[in-house]
């Protein structure tokens, strides 16, 4: 397609999405379907107007992704509740840690057993498909920084932390296949993947987000008053914190999430905002005819202002890369091996994952079972799919995997989404 085609497209989804979103919200589908369903009609398996090649293309869908993901990720840390405590935060841990884990596991046995692929393509098969997505997933996430809702917290924090805690998994499947070097019995996997980059992560991202956090309220507290430009200070960030942890061979997409945490958690506990009955905090955004006295109760803070931005371009970027999903989807893409790799996803891996992660953790019965259903996958696994890609792995091996990853979030797109507004209703209507 030309590129007058391609504004067309593109401009004709997002007038269509801002002029009928109250209408879309009342139907049982996500917004991703619409623009799935526009890449499969305009894409090889119909009417072949445009074809994506993930293949050739790789290094540009993982660019794309990797700035999605990115996004996504700060605009899910800054909604994080404040101040952090290990009772609420416990179950999304377990979530992201335990229960990503067991998954990998679950699917690399099905797809060394049951696909016949090697033992480091089993790997790393599981770990592109285990973190659930932050991007497709809005409607079972937190919707905004003092959303209190137990389940959408969880699911969000799952989503944020292991679109990073996976990558370790990503590597070891590299390392299996010979392409990344894992040491003797693996010492360098487990010292420098596994220990060094996660905690160096982790600190990059507290320390970045707190530091910014302490400068613009002394910035914004002098005589006269300094402003601020919260959208730029907040895209700022990412970049920053992403290129040191990079450089410094760290998990980057992890310190992105962990910075958007801090620097909410900073700058509401410097402005010292009143706690609810539940021990949290919230600077919600003034609204028009609100009392004067609400209206400074919530003061400017760079994680407040900048996340309706980071929200639009979180909305963008799902719109182009759906639409490029289904456009790199054909007919010869289905198989045997991707729907049932799929199916045992959903239906086997997530749930027995989920039951493990959270035994014993006091979690109610209905989060387990929403949860359990809901581990949509989608532009996450698209980036680590690109990465691997990018990373040497043998070409038809390659198409094998991606394949596969493609079937995997096109369904998981169609039968989240199609569920999620019924099944919200039916079992979790204190929303």
């Amino acid at each position: 397609m030309t590129a007058y085609l391609w504004f067309m497209l593109i401009g004709c989804l997002m007038l269509a999405r801002g002029l009928a979103a109250t209408t879309l919200a009342r139907l049982p589908v996500t917004s991703a379907i619409v623009y799935l369903g526009v890449g499969l009609l305009l894409g090889p398996a119909v009417l072949g107007v445009f074809i994506v090649n993930p293949l050739a293309q790789a290094p540009l869908l993982e660019i794309l992704a990797e700035l999605a993901v990115l996004i996504s990720l700060f605009s899910a840390g800054v909604k994080m509740p404040v101040p952090f405590t290990w009772t609420r935060w416990q179950a999304s841990l377990r979530l992201a840690w335990v229960s990503m884990t067991v998954s990998v596991a679950l699917v690399a046995l099905f797809a060394w057993s049951v696909l016949q692929l090697p033992v480091g393509a089993a790997i790393l098969l599981g770990a592109i498909l285990a973190p659930t997505d932050p991007v497709l997933a809005t409607d079972v996430q937190v919707r905004h920084a003092g959303d209190r809702d137990q389940l959408r917290f969880a699911l969000t924090c799952e989503a944020g932390l292991n679109d990073g805690s996976a990558f370790p998994l990503v590597m070891l499947g590299l390392g299996l296949l010979g392409l990344h070097e894992l040491g003797q019995f693996g010492w360098r996997w487990a010292v420098i993947d596994v220990l060094y980059a996660t905690g160096t992560a982790i600190v990059i991202g507290i320390a970045a987000g707190a530091l910014l956090a302490r400068v613009g309220w002394m910035l914004r507290g002098t005589d006269p008053r300094h402003e601020v430009l919260d959208d730029f200070v907040g895209l700022g960030l990412i970049a920053v914190v992403y290129g040191v942890s990079v450089w410094l061979h760290a998990w980057g997409f992890l310190a992105v999430f962990f910075a958007g945490v801090a620097l909410r958690q900073t700058e509401l506990t410097l402005a010292g905002m009143p706690r609810d009955r539940h021990g949290l905090m919230n600077a919600a955004p003034a609204t028009a005819g609100a009392p004067a006295a609400h209206v400074a109760e919530a003061p400017l803070t760079v994680s407040g202002e900048s996340l309706m931005f980071k929200e639009h371009l979180e909305r963008l970027s799902e719109l182009l890369l759906v639409l490029l999903l289904g456009a790199a989807i054909s007919l010869y893409t289905w198989d045997w091996r991707t729907w049932s790799t799929a199916l045992f996803l959903f239906c086997v891996a997530r749930p027995a994952s989920v039951y493990l992660g959270l035994a014993g953790a006091g979690v109610r019965g209905r989060v387990k079972g929403i949860a359990a259903w809901f581990g949509v996958r989608g532009i996450g696994s698209v980036y680590y799919l690109m990465f691997a890609v990018n990373h040497g792995i043998p070409a038809v091996l390659a198409s094998t995997l991606i394949d596969i990853t493609l079937v995997t979030i096109m369904l998981s797109i169609l039968v989240h989404g199609t569920s999620v507004k019924p099944l919200f209703d039916r079992f979790w209507p204190e929303r």
